[in-house]
Formats: C-alpha cells, structure tokens, sequence
C-alpha cells in the first residue's frame, strides 16, 4: 500500500528534522525526495497517486481557512503592516525578476511569477516559532503576522489570476454571502467543543467554501479563505483554528510529499535554490529598513525582519497553480531557507544584543504610538486582562479605589471599555518593550486576569524584576499553574472554580440571611 509507505518515511524524516529543530515540513520534503531516489535506484513504482493529490489540494484550502480565520481588518488595517507588504512585495518583484529574466533565460511571466513566489515568507515557520517563543501577541510579532497575511492576500489574488478561471453568472451570488454570518455564528455557537466543531470547519472549508466556488466557476482557494474570513469576528474563531490545526498539518504534510516524489532536485534546480539562499539576507535588510520607515524602534524592526527572513510554502501552493515545472527548485530554496531561518529566529534576541550598537542607529526620533512608554502616574490598583474575570474585579473595585487602571493587549476591547467608561489602556504583558517603557510610581496592588497562564508568568516576574514590592494576586483553572504563578512572584494564586464555589455559597448565605431578617423584622 502506497499510503503505508508514505506515512512511514514522512513520520520518520520528519521527527529526525525535529530533533535538530528544524519544522516537521522540511523533513516530508525529504521524505518524497526519498521516495522519488528509491524509485529510480530500484525501478519499484512510487509516484503521486490522485489520492495523494487530493490529499495535498484540501490540506491548501484548510491553510487558507485558517488563514481566513485570523483576517481581522485591525491587525492588518496600520500603514507598517499594509504599507511595509505592499512595497515590500513591489521591491522583490522589481529586483528579483529582471535577473531570472536574463541569467536563466526565461520569458517575462515565468521570470515576474517567480519572483513573486520568492517574495512571500512563510506563515507556517513565522507562526510555529512566534508562537514557541510566546511572541506572537507582542507588537513584533503582530506586526509580522499582520503582514504574513497581507503576503497570504497577494498569493491568494495572483493564483486566482493565474487558474485563469471564468466564473459562471452564479458567482454574483458571493455578493450575498455576508448575509450568511449570523446563521454561521448560530451553527459556530451550536457545534460545541468536540468533533462537532472540527466538522463544521471542514464542511466550510472543504464543502462550501471549496466544492461551492469550483461550482460556480471560481477557485476553492478563495472559497476557503471567504468562508473563514466571515467568521474571523466570532468570540471562538481561534477556537475553531486550533481544532483544525492537527487536521490541516496532516493534509499538508501529503501537498509537501506530492512535491518531492514528483521528481529529484537536478543540479539547475540546486544552484537556483544555492542562489536564492544567498541574496535571502537581502529579503531581511529590506523588511528592516522599511519597518524603520514606519517608525518602528530598531528592535522591534529587526525581530520583525529576522521572522519574516524565509522563503514561503505560500510561493509553493502558487507555483503548483502557476509554474508547476518549478515546484522542485522552488521547494529547494524553501527548505534550504528554513535551515537558516529556523535557528537565527531561536538567538533572535541574543543576536539582536550583539549588533544593536550598529544597527540602532538607523532608527528614528519619532516612535510608533504602540511603542510609547506607558506611565501609570497616581494608579494604585492594576487590573491585568480586561475579559469577563478582569472586567468583574474592575467594577467591584473602582467604588472602593478611584485611582484604578486596566490593562488589555486587544484594541478593540481597550476602546469597548473606554467608551463604557473605564480607565482603560491598551498594552500586552507578553511584550518586552511594554515593561522596558513602564513607570509606576505610586502602584500598591495587581491582579492578573489574563487568560493565558504564559502572560500571568511573565507580568509577575516582570513586575518583581522593576522592584514592584506591592501584591498580586492571580487565577488559574489548575493547581499546577497556581504554584507556578507564585513561584514566578505573584503573593497569591487562587483556583476559578473554587472561587465561583465560594462566591456561590456567599450568595447563598446573603440571601438566606435576608430571609431571616425578613421573618424576624416582618413589616
């Protein structure tokens, strides 16, 4: 059985990658050049099947649905992240194409559509390592994501053009599909947290979001992407990404082995890949220095870059709609990229220690407003995560103490609550430029109300690390957790479902004891 074969050589190349801490997909890369070796030294016959090719093209639409999933027009809507991509993408393309035009010989469109492949970075490698080093909500991090799906927008535009598709006069119909979201909202609120809930991400992605664009004459690409995008909004759409993350990478993991067992690297394809790894710094220096433009500190630019310093599984996905001849070289550079990005991106921070005396001197005097000190002045009490526990302690806490303040890394949730009437700040505790910046000269009290156990971790030992020796106090749904935050410097962790038991029962004693009063005082 084929499928046998492919599982094993894929799980093994890919868990030897992973040991040297390298992403899985380079080793399923592997894996089908592997397979395609095996092939030609032993005549056996291992080739793509139609289901492994089906395999790879819904792995393609549950990456764009998940990608969907996080277009929200706040974190792309700021001119660093739309205006960084876009001259980004326009410089790359201008630069990079007229040499594949002349030193490979190739004709205008194969040379722009390669050098738009090359332009893009990858989403997958930005995320994975954003995410293990617990950055991604940091203002880097969100400015690198930001831009990782405009590139994702461009990609998705240009495969649309190059399917050359004519879409059917059904197509207008897509006009209509937002009055579709509060009925997507009901069956998202409905379908619970278990397999329901993966179920209805496939049905949307892969059915209607898929089957329902080809039908029409348009491609699934884009259907997937639309139909994750609409319920980008809804309180529980990472909830949803999160479900179909195994799912996804497992349908990837058969488009990165179609590639490789469609044929061996020839040695025009290694030298294109050694070629494309060298000028890769270019693609660094050139985020940096645009970043800067935007007002970025230099720190935040270089952490930016250095994520986005990578060529893109994205360029692979067009390639396979636009210059399949070009998917083996083109998978080469990609792997060949992670090798250098992966590591650098691990001493991100350690790197940036060593060459910040030649660097910083590019930045310039005027700061983003999301990198502005933030000055707490005469604030006493912090709440730290303005959710529904932070929101709660803020409200029993402000008629007792006027000089209180919150703290949330979600804009649009800082301005609900100021239009509500809260003294409100937005600033996430998991960046490091936010306490580098932080004054809190008459600070007595904080409670962490965040929802993430690594942002509670992090603000109480931050806070004990500037010599904050007043007292924070912490949730957590677990015991383990609980001893964790006060090791990390919090005075007391309290357990959620304890407490709600004690409030509970507190209540209940309010009562029965106005009952009493009542019997006793009748009127």
């Amino acid at each position: 059985m084929p499928e046998a074969v492919w599982i094993s050589f894929a799980f093994v190349l890919g868990l030897l990658v992973k040991t040297v801490g390298l992403p899985p997909l380079v080793g399923y890369l592997a894996a089908g050049f592997v397979l395609a070796g095996l092939s030609s030294v032993t005549g056996l016959t291992i080739e793509a099947t139609d289901a492994l090719g089906h395999i790879a093209h819904l792995g393609v639409l549950l990456l764009l649905f998940t990608v969907g999933l996080k277009l929200k027009l706040r974190s792309i809507v700021s001119p660093e992240v739309i205006g960084g991509s876009l001259l980004h993408f326009a410089i790359t393309c201008v630069v990079f194409a007229p040499p594949l035009y002349w030193l490979l010989e190739l004709d205008w469109t194969t040379a722009v559509m390669l050098a738009i492949a090359l332009s893009f970075s990858s989403t997958v490698l930005a995320a994975k390592v954003l995410e293990s080093k617990r950055e991604l909500r940091a203002f880097h991090g969100r400015v690198a994501i930001g831009i990782l799906i405009m590139q994702d927008l461009i990609a998705l535009v240009v495969m649309s053009l190059a399917a050359g598709k004519t879409p059917s006069q059904w197509a207008l119909m897509i006009f209509g599909l937002p009055l579709l979201r509060p009925l997507l909202y009901r069956l998202l609120d409905a379908s619970g947290h278990d397999e329901l809930l993966v179920l209805l991400g496939l049905l949307l992605a892969l059915v209607l979001g898929g089957l329902g664009f080809e039908a029409v004459g348009m491609s699934s690409e884009l259907g997937a992407l639309i139909f994750g995008a609409m319920l980008a909004n809804h309180p529980r759409s990472q909830e949803l990404a999160k479900s179909l993350w195994s799912v996804k990478e497992v349908f990837l993991v058969g488009f990165f082995l179609q590639i490789g067992i469609g044929g061996l690297p020839d040695q025009q394809a290694l030298i294109f890949a050694l070629v494309a790894g060298l000028v890769l710094p270019l693609k660094g220096v050139l985020f940096y220095f645009l970043l800067l433009a935007f007002r970025l500190r230099a720190r935040s630019s270089f952490l930016t870059s250095l994520s986005l310093t990578n060529y893109s599984e994205f360029g692979l996905i067009v390639a396979s709609v636009a210059l399949p001849e070009w998917l083996v070289p083109l998978a080469i550079t990609v792997s060949l990229s992670f090798l250098v990005s992966a590591p650098a991106n691990r001493f991100a921070h350690s790197i940036y220690e060593k060459i910040s005396h030649r660097i910083v001197r590019f930045e310039s005097r005027k700061r983003h407003p999301d990198e502005q000190p933030i000055s707490l002045g005469d604030t006493r009490v912090l709440v730290m995560g303005m959710g529904r526990t932070g929101t709660a302690a803020y409200d029993w806490l402000q008629p007792h103490e006027s000089r209180i303040m919150g703290l949330d890394s979600d804009p649009a949730k800082t301005e609900k609550h100021q239009k509500e009437g809260r003294n409100v700040v937005f600033a996430d505790a998991e960046d490091t430029t936010f306490w580098e910046g932080l004054h809190m000269p008459s600070l007595q009290s904080v409670v962490l109300a965040m929802s993430d156990i690594e942002g509670k971790l992090i603000a109480a030992r931050m806070l004990r690390k500037l010599g904050f020796t007043g007292y924070i106090v912490a949730h957590t749904m677990f015991a383990d957790e609980a001893r964790k935050i006060r090791e990390a410097g919090a005075n007391e962790a309290y357990l959620t479902m304890s407490e709600t038991g004690v409030a509970l029962a507190s209540h209940l004693m309010d009562e029965s004891g106005d009952q009493s009063a009542q019997v006793r005082n009748p009127v």
